[in-house]
């Protein structure tokens, strides 16, 4: 007893003993504070990234149903938009849901197998879909620029061909990584991204998925935007004529029972009774509806309509998709550049971005797809 009092403890061990713990304790409340809040911003982004993803595939769903269900839109042009929302909706089945689990946990848990396979179905399926806005409006520029020819070869083995084509490409750029991927099978993968060591790749893959688009599609754009242009100039009217002319009506001619305009019978206030025994030599005034004058004023309007639809559409492509190419062009050529993960991964969900803007710009810019789109919702509900 003697011996344990010995070491009782004084008022000032005491007091750093009590700093001590309540230190300990400090520090443990703030990183379970600090675990809390990144669970949280994990739980958010979770959520965010999967709306995106099914309001993605949704949207693509409905182009694709809207098509199929509506014989109007079966066209040579609308088997590319058909298209392209198969190649979105791809996008949003095979790459963004596996992409959301790696941006939220940050590493990569599914082995390697699963990493080639993510990884060629992301480039291709994004290539695929750039490429697909090349062919639309490569289609567009020749139908425009050479209309009558074209009417001619616009088919929909024409049209299968340059979706063939845009996929061949497509698999051409997402092949050459597994040429030099090499991991040991004891090696844990832990991350999954496209080497970006081998700087010949990397110019060969931004400049075929992105770059040689973006100026092809700016060449076209604007050539379109020109033959536009020099249309709406052509069919505004300088004069707009005048409304009302005078005019001889031969009776029993053609010409009378076919005229949509409308007939005031008389020169005078007269009788009915007095007009119909005069028919034999009846004056009459004509009121003429310049039905073509209407026609180039309808034509003009949906000429700007498109118009501005190809700008909206250029724009957010080029919004989407730059930042991405931009920083992966910059991150293979710069050795001494560091890598974000954060940043890359807001560049990339920007880009896919893109294949839930394509479908809403295309229909919604087009009044037949939006008539048969209504069609095919109410009869989704009534079905309900």
């Amino acid at each position: 007893m003697e011996r344990s009092s010995q070491f009782k403890p004084t008022p000032v061990i005491e007091e750093l003993l009590n700093i001590s713990t309540n230190d300990t304790n400090s520090n443990y409340t703030s990183k379970t504070v600090e675990k809390e809040a990144d669970l949280a911003f994990q739980a958010s982004v979770a959520i965010i990234l999967a709306l995106l993803t099914f309001a993605t595939t949704l949207s693509n769903a409905f182009v694709i149903a809207t098509i199929y269900q509506s014989r109007k839109l079966h066209t040579p042009a609308n088997l590319l938009i058909a298209s392209l929302a198969v190649t979105d909706m791809l996008v949003s089945i095979l790459v963004m849901p596996i992409s959301a689990l790696y941006t939220v946990s940050q590493t990569w848990t599914l082995g390697q197998v699963m990493c080639d396979i993510w990884l060629s179905s992301d480039i291709t399926c994004c290539t695929a879909s750039i490429l697909h806005l090349c062919v639309i409006a490569l289609d567009r520029y020749w139908a425009i620029t050479d209309a009558v020819e074209y009417a001619k070869k616009r088919t929909s083995a024409r049209a299968a061909g340059m979706i063939a084509t845009a996929w061949v490409i497509s698999i051409s750029i997402s092949l050459p990584p597994f040429f030099w991927r090499q991991v040991k099978a004891e090696e844990e993968v832990t991350s999954c991204t496209v080497n970006s060591d081998h700087i010949f790749y990397t110019i060969y893959s931004t400049f075929g998925a992105f770059y040689i688009p973006t100026l092809l599609l700016i060449a076209l754009y604007g050539r379109i935007y020109v033959e536009a242009r020099k249309r709406i100039l052509k069919q505004s009217p300088k004069k707009t004529g005048k409304r009302l002319t005078s005019a001889h009506l031969i009776t029993n001619s053609p010409g009378s029972v076919a005229s949509t305009t409308s007939l005031n019978y008389g020169t005078n206030e007269t009788s009915s009774c007095d007009t119909i025994s005069s028919a034999n030599a009846n004056q009459v005034k004509v009121t003429v509806s310049d039905a073509l004058l209407e026609k180039k004023r309808i034509s003009a309007a949906r000429e700007r309509k498109a118009t501005k639809t190809l700008g909206i559409i250029l724009g957010a492509y080029i919004i989407c998709w730059l930042p991405f190419f931009i920083y992966t062009l910059i991150i293979g050529i710069c050795t001494t550049c560091g890598f974000h993960p954060e940043l890359f991964d807001v560049f990339t969900w920007l880009g896919y971005l893109n294949s839930l803007i394509n479908p809403i710009i295309y229909t919604m810019s087009n009044e037949d797809f939006k008539k048969a789109f209504h069609k095919l919702i109410r009869f989704k509900c009534c079905r309900g």
